[in-house]
């Protein structure tokens, strides 16, 4: 009873902190004013949501980290739950300075790294993967011994902390981009979430504890999404959404480095991401110049609305995240490549599509 308590005590926090934050908001003029191309609300928009969300997730992690026998315990270790809330902390900190200030690309930058750098001190890290054909790949045979100290070794694992480095940075990244329509991040996050609950209470994995803090996680974006689907009233934010990512990478690590499942849940907004960054370096633009040319974008231009957007975004995520549940490490690889194959038609179709419409209209 206690176990499926955390989730109604996470959703009815995270409801009563969004309005409280929705007019702190205000209150201090945090906004998202409409004035670049690729905003498409009407009016300001409070933003701020991600501090409720993560305020409301923590809270009772904490509780039930250590004051409940729940989730200490097998895998999980104080210090991660400790690395977890800091590195989350930092993220939010971080976002709060962005969107009050709007901060420069390279300043914006160190706070994820930082927040990554935590993680990973914490003890979390891939250690290997599964290899496709049979056997594990393992990363902690690169080792660099720093000093010793009373005979024990004090070492970086190279390999797995650069793994693990890039594996955050790049889920923070990608929820970060993803950011573009009211209730996108929350939604997929609340998806991604689930589906890892439903991986960590199977027989194959049993991690109870795990899937308690997925669970908690997907409760606190549900309670802000009820403020954040269309036509949203608060908007996450830079911090809200960044640790949107770096959860789901989290969660994707401690649940025995599901990187391929995860992949599967966030496969259309990573692709759709390296398409985007492959486009503006082949078209010598800036990188972190943000534009209209994103998969969600192209769903608008095509005449969807902002609901049917989202909607067919939350549907791919859910069908192809599904799959985790049923397949092996193979399985997910060819899940991988089928869904690769799917965004490049998906992409390529769109702007056909797209292309057709225009030309239509100027006839």
């Amino acid at each position: 009873m206690l176990y499926y308590l955390a989730p109604i005590i996470t959703f009815c926090l995270s409801i009563v902190l969004t309005i409280v934050f929705k007019k702190i908001a205000f209150k201090f003029k945090v906004l998202d004013y409409p004035d670049k191309e690729r905003k498409i609300h009407q009016t300001p928009i409070p933003l701020l949501g991600g501090i409720a969300v993560f305020l409301s997730f923590s809270l009772v992690l904490i509780y039930y980290s250590f004051f409940t026998d729940l989730i200490i315990g097998g895998f999980i270790m104080p210090k991660y739950i400790i690395g977890i809330i800091l590195a989350a902390l930092i993220i939010i900190v971080g976002g709060i300075f962005d969107d009050r200030y709007n901060l420069k690309p390279k300043i914006q930058f160190l706070f994820p790294l930082l927040a990554t750098l935590i993680i990973i001190s914490a003890g979390i890290g891939i250690n290997h993967v599964r290899n496709p054909l049979g056997g594990i790949i393992s990363f902690k045979n690169w080792d660099l011994i720093l000093f010793y100290w009373q005979g024990l070794p004090y070492k970086i694992t190279l390999m797995a902390d650069l793994f693990t480095l890039i594996w955050l940075l790049g889920m923070m990244y990608t929820s970060k981009l993803l950011d573009g329509l009211d209730g996108l991040v929350s939604g997929i996050t609340i998806i991604g979430s689930l589906i890892i609950f439903g991986i960590a209470m199977s027989k194959n994995v049993a991690q109870p504890n795990t899937g308690l803090i997925a669970l908690i996680l997907a409760s606190a974006f549900l309670g802000f999404l009820i403020f954040n689907f269309h036509p949203a009233k608060i908007f996450l934010g830079e911090g809200g959404s960044l640790f949107a990512g770096l959860m789901l990478g989290v969660l994707a690590i401690i649940s025995g480095s599901k990187v391929a499942t995860t992949l599967l849940i966030m496969g259309i907004p990573i692709l759709d991401v390296v398409w985007v960054i492959a486009r503006r370096i082949f078209s010598r633009k800036t990188i972190s110049l943000a534009d209209r040319k994103h998969l969600h974008f192209r769903l608008l231009d095509i005449g969807l609305s902002q609901r049917q957007a989202v909607i067919f975004m939350y549907i791919l995520t859910a069908l192809f995240g599904s799959a985790a549940l049923f397949l092996q490490t193979y399985g997910k690889l060819v899940a991988l490549i089928i869904l690769a194959i799917v965004m490049l038609i998906m992409a390529l179709s769109l702007i056909v599509i797209y292309k057709y419409r225009t030309n239509k209209l100027k006839m």
